[in-house]
């Protein structure tokens, strides 16, 4: 709960305003039976036109006053739930943008986004409920107790027996219903979960007709999430009738003794229809109070959601990574001097790698080193580290063992944004966004011109298909790139890494959808940068230019150096080209 106090802090002046304005219309409302009894017992039953006429402008006026301190209450009210929704969604998102890759591991993509809408809604909601009506409830119920007393006591006994009973009863079923609700946010999760795969791969589920397979996958998890609604809804609301029962059992007593009070002079007609009038209210204000309770219950169950992902372990070290402090919102790099330029030296010494939580060595004793605009062709099988390595280079991970080093400083103490500013980084999964083709490569670098845009493209070989588009460089794309074909994409998120004129470019296994053409083409441009390229590939038509050829299996570094070298010492590699060039090709390549 305090995880509410928290992001209302900034807002209390409109939720104090809010809740003085609901004391107002409540204390209005609770005076009106009373006002009530004195029309009936002072004015009606005397025949006194004059006190009718008195006390009902006093009903009339207040509920006036009423009226308005509602309506006042509810614009303050939604004021600070919305400014709470907002900070709240703000904050999350920072957060996320934090993670390390290893937090990300803890966090599906779906929940995280179940958590920054559907949550901080029910948080949201929860907010403008409780400074509206979940702290009016309970009020309304004790000051129609409070005021019952004070009208009649002894017919006022019979609301402070019955409201007790269930407040209890209703404290009971939240508890129980919180976890259930808990419940049924995880199931919404995983119905994200399968709506967000489908999506995402809704060609390769036509291709593979797995389309009556599919829908009956979600069908089974809607059924699940249907079932834990259910379950959750149907606990809260037999509350309802029970209250009820209760209430108007106590109603009917109340009557009861209502009516033998008047006979022995003890009560008037008016203070009994008063307390009446207080019971109903209660009853009221308990019926709705099952509906709070199940509010109540999704707030909480929101709250432990959003503060799992608040409280979590895994955020980049921002004392040295020059982005902004979540914290304090103080921008770190703008404190410090600015990092020096990377020229683009690379070295691995003795480095080793475990993923979080995993006790299998995904990279074991690598050493090596690259000099400033050398190219490095890093070659493995599936699941051999290659990806793993690159990654450590721009501190998507950290080493668990060694020392990385650019320019012969450990990376773990150079300024994280000046380390990535200086890196080209294309993926290993094309990533576009929507948009324009000259928005997407300009991503890379925000302040490129259109020279700097279509010398990019120029250099990964996509300026040509560029301007075939209707609109060239304003063409729009479709989300994640969908109106482009696998090389386009793949040339384009090249264009995007190579507009930053980067110190180190690494590229994961990113030309496997180019031919060879294109590919000897884009190699030739890499050739002419000042940069340090790590290229990821399996052809050895990539590898055979490169300074430094890293051979890994099993995350080991099983041999190093240039094509020709590995000829000569490597057997695998041997075998590789063999593979891909044929005996003939080779036996040609070794004489000369």
């Amino acid at each position: 709960m305090s995880i509410l106090f928290k992001f209302l802090k900034p807002y209390r002046t409109a939720a104090i305003l809010a809740l003085v304005m609901m004391l107002i219309e409540l204390a209005v409302e609770l005076s009106q039976p009373y006002l009530i009894s004195k029309i009936i017992d002072n004015g009606i039953r005397s025949h006194d036109l004059t006190v009718v006429w008195t006390w009902g402008g006093f009903l009339v006026l207040s509920a006036a006053v009423a009226f308005s301190a509602g309506i006042l209450s509810s614009f303050f009210a939604s004021h600070a739930s919305q400014g709470f929704g907002f900070d709240m969604r703000d904050r999350l998102y920072e957060k996320v943008q934090s993670f390390t890759y290893a937090a990300f591991n803890r966090f599906a993509a779906s929940t995280l986004i179940t958590r920054l809408t559907g949550d901080v809604s029910q948080l949201q909601d929860a907010v403008f409920t409780g400074l509206r009506f979940m702290s009016r409830i309970p009020l309304v119920v004790l000051g129609s107790v409070v005021m019952g007393l004070v009208v009649q006591w002894r017919l006022g006994l019979v609301l402070t027996v019955t409201v007790p009973v269930m407040i209890v009863l209703l404290m009971l079923l939240m508890r129980r219903s919180s976890k259930m609700f808990r419940t049924v946010q995880n199931k919404l999760d995983s119905v994200n979960g399968v709506v967000q795969e489908n999506l995402t791969g809704i060609r390769l589920i036509r291709v593979f007709v797995r389309m009556g397979y599919e829908v009956a996958r979600f069908a089974e998890y809607s059924r699940d999430l249907m079932r834990s609604t259910i379950s959750a809804l149907r606990l809260t609301e037999t509350a309802m009738p029970f209250v009820l029962l209760l209430m108007n059992g106590g109603i009917l007593v109340l009557l009861w003794f209502g009516r033998i009070e008047i006979s022995h002079g003890n009560a008037t007609l008016g203070q009994t229809v008063a307390v009446i009038n207080y019971t109903l209210r209660a009853v009221g204000g308990l019926s709705a109070l099952s509906g709070i309770v199940a509010a109540f219950s999704r707030m909480r169950a929101s709250a432990l959601r959003v503060g799992e992902v608040l409280d979590a372990p895994g955020v980049e070290d921002t004392r040295r990574s020059g982005v902004t402090n979540l914290e304090n919102g103080v921008n770190n790099a703008s404190m410090a001097n600015p990092p020096q330029r990377i020229k683009g030296a690379v070295s691995f010494e003795h480095v080793s790698f475990r993923y979080p939580d995993s006790g299998i060595a995904v990279l074991e004793d690598i050493s090596f080193k690259a000099e400033p605009g050398e190219v490095v062709a890093i070659m493995g099988a599936t699941g051999s580290g290659k990806t793993s390595l690159v990654s450590l280079i721009a501190r998507l991970y950290e080493q668990t063992e060694g020392v990385v080093r650019v320019d012969g400083r450990d990376t773990r103490d150079l300024n994280l944004a000046g380390l990535r500013s200086a890196i080209g980084y294309v993926p290993q999964e094309v990533l576009l966004f929507s948009g324009t083709v000259q928005g997407n490569i300009a991503w890379g670098n925000e302040k490129a011109g259109l020279s700097e845009i279509e010398a990019a493209a120029r250099a990964a070989q996509i300026h040509d298909t560029i301007m075939s588009l209707p609109d060239g460089y304003d063409a729009l794309l479709g989300q994640r790139g969908v109106n482009l074909s696998g090389g386009q994409k793949q040339r384009l998120s090249i264009a995007r890494a190579l507009v930053r004129k980067p110190s180190i470019l690494i590229m994961d296994d990113s030309t496997n959808a180019l031919d060879a053409v294109t590919e000897a083409a884009l190699l030739s441009e890499l050739q002419k940068l000042s940069c340090t390229t790590f290229i990821i590939t399996q052809k050895i038509a990539s590898t055979a230019a490169a300074d430094l050829i890293l051979l890994l299996d099993e995350g080991r570094l099983l041999a190093a150096g240039t094509h020709e070298q590995l000829l000569a010492g490597s057997s695998l590699y041997r075998s590789i080209c063999e593979s891909q060039e044929g005996k003939e090709n080779l036996h040609v390549q070794n004489r000369a």
